[in-house]
């Protein structure tokens, strides 16, 4: 029943988001950028794509901090233009897509002002998709309880700061503890939100959802070997959702070395898979950091691998929001992949260009 009326209010913007996938770099265009000798060679090759010219107005020498930012200008100009033509539940699904952002934009304000830095100066490094209209008014704050209140009032992540956190805690904890804290408020927010959308959206978007919450559970527990957070406070920073949840996430708060997460993640079979030959990044089994450090790095590049499998599946149904956000991600990684082998052209690290990952 959905479907019959979704083409109503979001038809024509799932036909735009669906056109900018199409202009998604594929492995031919790989392939070509990693044979370029030069920065200008590659912006060369890039205006052959559906960049185009975004780069013509660039004084050489280029460096690959403006290809980011202009490649990044471009996926923030594409959501805005669907975000100011989408009509409910489309315009806030789109919102809640930039609240992810808007939390990192937050917690570096609120770096800045514990560090007394000049938050003005900190507003130019803020994601474009995480500004909003009152934001300047954070800049105001001289101190983290004004901060605090500022955020409570001003901004859209009111109920995750005033749900899971006081003004104490900003002074008192570690920022990557209030980065986390409010990112799990978030997602579970998400989710549940996602979940009254109704079929197919909720079928696309809780997969997607859950995956990244098992992501950020296992990142947070390796994250907190050999460091001060004790297991009580690590449990409180795992989001009550995901496949892992509950029992996974119950054997993951009690985990004490790589081993123990892997036993946990053997339950799940795509998640088992992660740890294959992770093994072997441990050596001769006497450096046991080395081999942690080694098992969080292979997993972050199969977390991301598994991330764009995920987004590149919501496009093989239509009738439903999943594609708004698929896109996104699918977008940001190919910026990732474009500013890698920049940089290992940049800095001639040829034996590494290959290191990114293709999308299709």
């Amino acid at each position: 029943m959905e479907g019959l009326f979704f083409n109503v209010g979001s038809g024509f913007l799932e036909g735009i988001v669906r056109g900018y996938k199409a202009g998604i770099l594929t492995s031919s265009h790989y392939a070509s950028l990693t044979q370029c000798e030069s920065l200008e060679d590659f912006k060369t090759q890039l205006s052959a794509t559906d960049y185009g010219n975004f780069l013509a107005n660039e004084p050489s020498p280029l460096s690959t901090a403006t290809i980011a930012d202009k490649a990044t200008q471009i996926l923030v100009d594409q959501f805005n233009y669907l975000r100011s033509n989408a009509v409910e539940p489309l315009s806030k699904f789109l919102d809640y897509i930039t609240y992810g952002y808007m939390i990192d934009n937050v917690v570096l304000l609120i770096t800045g002002t514990l560090h007394e830095r000049d938050t003005h100066e900190l507003l130019e490094r803020c994601h474009p998709l995480g500004i909003f209209d009152t934001m300047p008014a954070l800049c105001v704050a001289t101190n983290v309880e004004e901060l605090y209140q500022s955020v409570l009032v001003e901004t859209p992540l009111a109920p995750y700061f005033r749900e899971c956190l006081s003004a104490a805690d900003l002074d008192d904890l570690n920022i990557e503890i209030v980065r986390n804290t409010v990112y799990k408020a978030y997602l579970e927010d998400f989710y549940h939100y996602s979940t009254t959308l109704g079929s197919p959206t909720s079928d696309v978007m809780l997969d997607i959802l859950s995956f990244e919450a098992d992501r950020r559970t296992i990142n947070i527990t390796i994250n907190s070997f050999d460091t001060e957070l004790s297991k009580e406070q690590r449990a409180k920073l795992f989001p009550a959702i995901g496949r892992l949840f509950p029992e996974g996430n119950n054997i993951l708060a009690k985990a004490e070395d790589i081993e123990q997460v892997r036993q946990a993640c053997d339950n799940i079979s795509e998640y088992r898979t992660f740890f294959d030959n992770s093994a072997s990044t441990q050596g001769n089994g006497t450096h046991q950091d080395f081999g942690e450090m080694g098992v969080a790095a292979l997993l972050e590049d199969r977390f991301f691998r598994m991330e764009v499998h995920l987004n590149k599946m919501a496009f093989m149904q239509q009738f439903q929001y999943g594609v708004f956000y698929s896109y996104m991600k699918l977008k940001e990684q190919e910026i990732r992949n474009i500013t890698w082998i920049a940089e290992c052209i940049a800095q001639d690290a040829r034996d590494r260009i290959q290191d990114f990952i293709p999308i299709f």
